[in-house]
């Protein structure tokens, strides 16, 4: 079967120009029934002609070149997930901007792109990892850093509590509570008569007794 060579180019939005990527291609030999386009942010994936490139046009053992590898996703997360759907389906993936990808490997020798997708796959994976971490140790210090109101952090921005909101007693929980305590009802009539489901009763239970 006949190894085609296709190419994709992005942008974000319509006002963007998408001639820079075309022209880079066409300058590498692309000929341009072969260039395909889309004017879509990378957070959408509904992107058509990309989806006609994965769903329709490339097959094993076929190459899809693009100019920058975040031209395949939003973030590191996505990126990695769209190599490995391609690693998955034997497409090779180059990227001008890494000049490794571009490297011509003789025949026979395919374990060479494995290893760069492997080698980019695990890279991307790292820093997606990492960037996860950042952000939610950033979180962590903003929250820690919120001023403390009757035990809750309170954000100054929005002045709204943080977290999920605290449940309110029923109006006569203290009447059944104490029969509850003294065994004169059991837990589930307890629950029956207040209204509360069994993780929201015991929740209660263990915050206010």
């Amino acid at each position: 079967m006949e190894r085609k060579t296709f190419y994709y180019a992005r942008v974000s939005s319509k006002d963007q120009n998408l001639n820079r990527q075309i022209r880079e291609f066409i300058s590498r030999g692309a000929d341009e029934r072969s260039i395909f386009c889309d004017k879509k942010s990378g957070a959408d994936f509904e992107r058509e002609q990309y989806q006609l490139l994965k769903n329709g046009i490339l097959r094993e053992g076929d190459t899809l070149i693009i100019k920058e590898l975040d031209r395949l996703g939003r973030n590191k997360t996505e990126i990695k997930k769209e190599l490995e759907y391609f690693k998955q389906r034997g497409i090779k993936i180059r990227v001008l901007d890494i000049p490794t990808t571009m490297m011509e490997v003789p025949d026979g020798q395919d374990w060479i792109w494995d290893m760069i997708n492997n080698v980019l796959i695990e890279v991307l994976g790292s820093i997606a990892e990492q960037e996860r971490n950042k952000i939610k140790s950033r979180q962590r210090e903003g929250i820690d850093a919120m001023e403390t109101v009757d035990g809750k952090k309170k954000s100054s921005r929005t002045d709204n509590f943080i977290g999920r909101p605290q449940i309110s007693l029923p109006y006569n929980w203290n009447d059944y509570i104490v029969k509850y305590k003294n065994n004169e009802i059991s837990a589930k009539e307890c629950m029956k008569n207040l209204g509360l489901k069994k993780t929201t009763f015991y929740k209660l239970l263990n915050n206010y007794i």
